[in-house]
């Protein structure tokens, strides 16, 4: 004899079953060719933009820098105009994955509490999502530079 969890069990199982049926299934080969060509059209910004600073007599070493924080700003442009989001929904992991995808993780939380001040509501929220990202970035950075340095002596 069953006893009642037993029953609730089958019965969560069994509408777990049904629910998974009735879910429509994703375009995988659509959403991997729209991460693919929206990420890839972002890389192209972005190597626009270095040969921009090329072209105004940097190295491509030297124009690393200026090229990221050209990047994140456009990031942070088009989620202050609401544009970012539609980037992110279409294209996935293509929209999230560059510099410009952090830009939107670091502004998205920041306008949506605005209204609670610059205090508690911008700067509060504004590193809800990068700061972990940030921290264990700093972390591993830290860690890999010890290791680099106590196996070759080199800082």
């Amino acid at each position: 004899m069953a006893t009642k969890s037993q029953h609730q069990t089958d019965e969560m199982q069994e509408y777990q079953k049904m629910a998974q049926e009735m879910r429509p299934k994703k375009p995988l080969l659509k959403n991997v060719l729209l991460a693919f060509f929206i990420g890839g059209f972002i890389s192209e910004v972005g190597q626009g933009v270095q040969w921009f600073f090329m072209q105004h007599g940097m190295s491509a070493k030297e124009a690393t820098s200026p090229v990221t924080v050209v990047m994140i700003g456009l990031g942070a442009l088009l989620t202050g105009l609401g544009w970012y989001d539609r980037v992110v929904k279409y294209g996935g992991m293509g929209g999230s994955l560059p510099v410009t995808g952090f830009a939107n993780a670091m502004v998205a939380p920041a306008m949506e509490f605005r209204t609670e001040g610059l205090v508690l509501g911008v700067g509060a929220k504004l590193f809800t999502v990068a700061g972990p990202v940030l921290a264990y970035g700093l972390a591993a950075a830290f860690v890999v530079g010890l290791i680099r340095w106590l196996v070759t002596g080199v800082a």
